[in-house]
């Protein structure tokens, strides 16, 4: 997952391949809290990991219940041992959820039932999403429920209810606002209904009826089986009680599936890229989801994609292009419909997005902020109170590189990142790319696996003399851009290592097996200056005086060198690199945008030097330091391959006096004078 202030995406010109997607967080976590009131254990699969499920999960605990193991696991069941509908005696504390709605309104309905004594809190956005509606409801009951700040809003305090007054009339709650409203009386109900049965009544229309149909697919699958009088009424059967269904499989988000989706229909595919697979292939979701946002197909269909599907999957491939423009009523896909406004840059015409009002209060307001942000892309948006309506670009010349604010919300983030796919080359800038865990933890990483970008992915090289910092500066670049990093300094001796380990003999009669054996390992540099060899931290095993040796002598076999040239040019990957060394601007990426020789006096080198090796506890002298340094300088700018000198177009940081974090700023100032991004609409 990228964690940077912002992500820089080149013009991608191409998608083919699979995608498999994360499990649904609106499945998620009903499955989550309906185990959690359930009796039994319930072992949940393909669980999605992610900022909400986690908020979700932690309250869980809070409240008693047994959660193996206590957190997520990539590929490992979570086993859930329910409270059989009773909390533990004395069950109180304060409960953080973030901005997950799918956490915080569930959970106030059933504690508010369950009682206990618990302050309901999460992130300012959380504050500003309505829930008075559900508070109104529960009180009905007799629930106990008090506001903390404002009237009709989060953060809350939940108390001990009194039933003294339940009465058989239906329980009234507003369906225009929220859909997660009636989803929440709707798990927490049953735990009222032992004796009696209990009514939801909604009153006017209810909006995103699919996440109902969610809802009451997975109350049966636990046990409780709803009667649903045409979304008006609904009827929670006496004896009601929820047991667990034991096994439970997450489906793949469908709205997830709808940026790849998009991608499909938007992107032509690159047959020398992947010549096996045209279009995008999408697993874990497919015709049978019991998700509402699976219809998505259907008007990316009628935009022009052309679409297949199976039980558990989706191939998409473009179809009409451009795209056509629509006029479509999206409240049976409130979530996925945002990705339609993306979808809408590309259309031949205005695009029409109606009954969205349930966009105001999500993450964010949703209309205001993807009208904002397609402006600063060329769009002309108009919004309404529930609606948007979408122009692209009127020519090419009227696309432009924008910096996209995101708002904390992960779907405005995933939506324009396919503006990266405009008709002019232009890059996108994603401003704070790490909202998507709120979902989909490495969907950018999902997106550069299927991508081909127009151009090979931007290089930054960071060339200098021994002991320059550039490898700390190159990690710390890196690590502030999201960029892949190459320290090409320890290439050789990762090579003199694998070879060892292999068991060669570093002769020159063995050289073309070590090429070879080389090119076939997974070599990973990480920003916190890790080596992995394979998966193997080897950060330690290539800095010891034999690896040092080897390094050597394997440098010297052209065969090696030769190899050594395509693996370090075979780390230039999306969305861009960093790379640190003697050569890296001359030699491994000549036509690299940014070339950057640092600098720094032999005397400065050395004392540095001296300093490193004293805190480890080494001895060491400065003279005999700064000598060594000097023949080294003169070695690497004399040697006949690939000598130690500036690319003609570099940039000049003398890194004598300064410090790391000032020369770390002036690369990236540099790089930011490189952008074409514009900031306001």
């Amino acid at each position: 997952m990228y964690t940077t202030a912002f992500l820089d995406l080149p013009h991608l010109a191409s998608a083919c391949g699979s995608v498999q997607l994360p499990g649904s967080k609106s499945i998620s976590n009903r499955v989550l809290l309906l185990a959690a009131l359930s009796q039994g254990t319930t072992t949940v699969h393909d669980l999605l990991d992610s900022d909400d499920t986690r908020v979700m999960l932690q309250a869980l605990q809070h409240m008693g219940c047994v959660v193996e193991p206590s957190a997520v696991v990539a590929g490992q069941p979570l086993r859930i041992t329910g409270i059989d509908g009773f909390l533990p005696n004395n069950a109180r504390g304060q409960l953080f959820l973030g901005n997950a709605g799918t956490a915080m309104r569930p959970l106030t309905a059933a504690l508010a039932v369950l009682g206990g004594s618990f302050e309901m809190t999460g992130i300012p956005r959380m504050y500003e999403r309505p829930i008075g509606d559900l508070v109104d409801a529960l009180r009905q009951l007799g629930c106990k429920i008090d506001y903390l700040k404002n009237e009709g809003f989060p953060p809350l305090h939940i108390g001990q209810p009194d039933f003294s007054q339940l009465s058989d009339a239906p329980i009234q709650v507003r369906g225009d606002v929220s859909s997660q409203f009636l989803t929440s009386l709707l798990m927490a109900l049953p735990l009222l209904a032992t004796n009696r049965a209990i009514t939801i009544e909604v009153v006017g229309e209810l909006i995103s009826k699919p996440y109902i149909h969610i809802t009451l697919e997975l109350l049966a699958r636990f046990g409780i089986t709803v009667r649903n009088d045409n979304w008006q009424r609904f009827v929670i059967p006496a004896g009601s009680r929820y047991q667990s269904p034991s096994d439970i499989h997450v489906e793949a988000d469908a709205s997830s599936a709808s940026y790849f989706i998009a991608l499909g229909a938007i992107a032509a595919c690159d047959s020398s890229h992947n010549a096996s697979q045209n279009g995008i292939q999408v697993l874990g979701v497919g015709k049978d989801s019991i998700q509402g946002d699976i219809r998505f197909v259907e008007a990316a269909q009628a935009m022009g994609a052309v679409v297949e599907s199976g039980p558990n999957w989706l191939h998409i491939s473009r179809g009409a292009w451009p795209l056509k423009a629509i006029d479509l009523d999206c409240n049976h896909i409130p979530d996925a419909a945002m990705t339609l406004a993306a979808m809408a840059l590309y259309a031949d015409g205005t695009t029409t997005l109606r009954n969205i009002a349930s966009w105001r209060v999500k993450e964010t307001d949703r209309i205001a902020a993807m009208a904002c942000e397609l402006r600063k892309l060329g769009a002309t948006v108009e919004e309404g109170q529930d609606f948007i309506r979408i122009t692209p670009p009127a020519s090419r010349a009227d696309w432009k590189a924008a910096s996209i604010h995101t708002y904390d919300d992960h779907r405005v983030a995933m939506c324009f990142s396919l503006a990266a796919f405009n008709p002019t080359g232009l890059p996108v800038r994603i401003e704070d790319p790490k909202c998507v865990a709120k979902t989909f933890p490495d969907y950018f990483e999902a997106l550069f696996s299927v991508s081909q970008a127009s151009q090979p992915a931007p290089v930054i090289c960071i060339d200098g003399p021994t002991a320059s910092g550039k490898g700390t500066i190159a990690a710390l670049v890196a690590e502030k851009l999201g960029f892949a990093l190459l320290d090409s300094g320890a290439l050789y001796r990762i090579t003199g290592l694998a070879a060892s380990r292999a068991g060669l003999d570093i002769t020159e009669a063995n050289a073309p097996a070590i090429a070879d054996l080389v090119r076939s390992k997974a070599i990973t540099f990480t920003p916190n200056h890790r080596v992995l060899l394979d998966g193997d931290d080897i950060s330690l095993a290539i800095r010891t005086e034999e690896a040092g040796m080897n390094a050597s002598r394997v440098a010297v076999f052209p065969a090696v060198r030769e190899a050594l040239l395509q693996v370090q040019r075979d780390f230039r990957r999306l969305p861009g690199l960093v790379g640190d060394g003697r050569d890296m601007g001359t030699v491994i990426f000549p036509e690299a945008p940014l070339k950057v020789y640092l600098t720094a006096s032999a005397e400065c080198r050395a004392e540095r030097r001296y300093k490193q090796l004293i805190s480890k506890g080494l001895s060491a002298n400065m003279a005999d330091l700064l000598a060594d340094l000097q023949a080294r300088d003169a070695r690497d700018m004399h040697r006949a391959a690939a000598p130690l000198k500036p690319a003609e177009d570099a940039l000049y940081l003398d890194n004598s006096s300064g410090t790391i974090d000032e020369a770390v700023q002036q690369v990236l100032t540099w790089w930011e004078q490189r952008q074409p991004f514009t900031t306001s609409a």
